[in-house]
């Protein structure tokens, strides 16, 4: 993560938002004594909405947990065996 003052954010206002609207990137501004800020797309805090959704839910953890169990124990199937079993 990239990291301005507010100052130098101002100076290079739309190259940040730029930067800021590639995925995975995050841009860390201070000001003073403030706390920092970040700037993200809104896809990118749509995404950590979404994981902290999926990570805050016990039961879909444990189902996430279940089938990585599955996994490593041998138990899968091709995605071709699936869609014959789905009739797809």
């Amino acid at each position: 993560m990239k990291t301005y003052t507010a100052t130098d954010a101002r100076k290079q206002w739309f190259d940040i938002i730029e930067q800021a609207g590639k995925p995975g990137s995050y841009i860390s501004i201070q000001h003073r004594d403030l706390p920092n800020v970040v700037l993200m797309s809104t896809d990118e805090l749509e995404g950590w909405h979404e994981t902290l959704d999926i990570v805050g839910d016990p039961i879909t953890m444990k189902e996430i947990q279940c089938g990585i169990e599955e996994i490593n124990n041998g138990d899968k199937i091709s995605l071709d065996d699936l869609k014959k079993e789905l009739n797809l």
